[in-house]
């Protein structure tokens, strides 16, 4: 009789541990997709997008040093003009909201433009081309999150008023990716073979 109350609780107390255990999991799968950014915080938000803005204008220089393509170089222009104007605007939203945005790239945009720093010519306008288009389809996205559940006006409207330039850089980023993989092959129907030794 008692090995079977004892079996029984037993039973039961693995039961009941099983079933805390697995709402635990789902719990802390919602928070992982949370952190993951499904809801990202004003204050995140603020911090990324000034990092983010940063990396385009750090970036935008060096398109205009390394970039062998025309529209490489005015892109990267138009980068440091637009996202400098940016970040100063979302300085000005942060403070009204009482945060401090970073002042300094995270340690993956350091990577990064590390990466394209080795890079020059040819090889960089494709490399830079192509991050351009794929980091402002990432910024549209979560700029239009922002805009619409944002919980801070001054950090809301940041990100509504800034959306349509944001779209309007993709679009011309599509652009550059168009130019600069275009003249890659104009350059190789004209012969490839005169400039393969060269750099």
């Amino acid at each position: 009789m008692k090995s079977t109350l004892a079996k029984v609780l037993y039973v039961a107390g693995v039961a009941t541990f099983c079933t805390f255990l697995g709402c635990w999991a789902v719990l802390a799968h919602q928070a992982a997709e949370k952190a993951a950014g499904k809801t990202v915080s004003d204050e995140q938000f603020a911090k990324k997008a000034a990092q983010g803005g940063m990396a385009e204008v750090k970036l935008g220089q060096l398109a205009q040093e390394k970039g062998a393509n025309e529209a490489v170089k005015k892109f990267g222009q138009r980068m440091v003009q637009d996202h400098s104007k940016a970040y100063d605007e979302l300085k000005q939203a942060a403070a009204k909201e009482n945060i401090t945005v970073p002042a300094d790239l995270d340690r993956k945009d350091q990577a990064a433009y590390d990466a394209f720093s080795k890079l020059s010519g040819a090889a960089f306008d494709k490399a830079y081309a192509r991050d351009m288009v794929k980091d402002h389809q990432e910024d549209i996205a979560e700029f239009k999150r922002e805009a619409n559940s944002g919980q801070k006006d001054a950090i809301k409207n940041f990100a509504a008023e800034t959306l349509p330039t944001l779209q309007e850089h993709l679009k011309e980023a599509r652009e550059m990716r168009q130019a600069v993989t275009s003249s890659g092959f104009t350059k190789t129907k004209a012969g490839s073979s005169a400039h393969a030794g060269q750099r």
